[in-house]
């Protein structure tokens, strides 16, 4: 599997503030870019996969939300994740 619990751990104790930080913005934002780019990889596998597609679109659209609420609320941590993650914008 290519999202197991120490993979989560992990993500969450680089971007959040411990390895149980899993309710902060920029451990959900990390989690959901993870997942986002082994989905592009199928994809770019499984041109026809549409089910696959669709959650693709549905993750892109969540991380965009959150990060249009960390962007609202504080721009200096919005700035600091866009570029440690090394997202467009």
């Amino acid at each position: 599997m290519y999202l197991d619990s120490a993979k989560k751990k992990e993500i969450f104790g680089t971007y959040g503030q411990s390895n149980s930080d899993t309710g902060s913005v920029e451990s959900q934002v990390a989690l959901f870019s993870y997942r986002i780019s082994h989905l592009t990889e199928h994809m770019r596998a499984n041109r026809k996969d549409h089910s696959t597609e669709r959650a693709l679109v549905q993750l892109v659209g969540k991380r965009r939300a959150l990060l249009n609420y960390l962007k609202r609320k504080d721009i200096e941590r919005y700035r600091a994740l866009i570029k440690a993650l090394g997202l467009r914008k």
